[in-house]
């Protein structure tokens, strides 16, 4: 009997541990690369989840912001269904860059029609160029140009950029 026990919990645990040791490997593995995954589901307008072999995969997309579901920040709802329309459902290409703190991989993405996901949001009016961890020129007049037309979010006198909604008053975090 004392050694059915250390048998029976070795078999037990060893799955586990294998799947988890799989799943770090697949997130290490997918920083400043580029792969193709199925979006499962979108959480507001700048996060998604996608699914690569079989592992689900939290994608934050580079380069903009997104006004907040959390804390019903104006527009927060909109940006959620315009990612959605986007991209929900479909094989996308990923171009991977890094992991934030929250461990979500930073990425561009193309979407079925060839669209970079991460640019369309700010076309459309649902995203601020993010311009505290991104210096691309083509965010900046992407911004520029739907400010001038008010497209979406534009429409407001002074919309409130996500990081000044994130601040202490309202309890979220970047």
């Amino acid at each position: 009997m004392g050694k059915i026990i250390p048998l029976v919990l070795f078999l037990f645990f060893t799955p586990v541990l294998c799947k988890k040791e799989i799943d770090q490997a697949v997130q290490v593995n997918l920083k400043n690369q580029t792969f193709s995954a199925k979006v499962i589901r979108i959480l507001d307008g700048d996060t998604m989840e996608v699914l690569y072999k079989n592992n689900p995969i939290k994608i934050r997309l580079a380069h903009i912001d997104c006004p907040e579901k959390r804390g019903a920040q104006p527009f927060g709802n909109h940006a959620k269904k315009a990612l959605s329309d986007l991209c929900f459902g479909q094989k996308v290409t990923i171009f991977g860059q890094k992991y934030d703190r929250y461990k979500r991989l930073i990425a561009v993405v193309q979407n079925s029609k060839k669209q970079i996901v991460n640019q369309e949001m700010i076309k459309q009016g649902m995203a601020w160029h993010f311009k505290k961890y991104s210096t691309d020129p083509l965010y900046a007049q992407l911004e520029i140009n739907a400010r001038k037309n008010k497209i979406g979010l534009w429409h407001d006198a002074k919309p409130t950029p996500p990081w000044e909604w994130r601040k202490p008053r309202h309890g979220l975090t970047e």
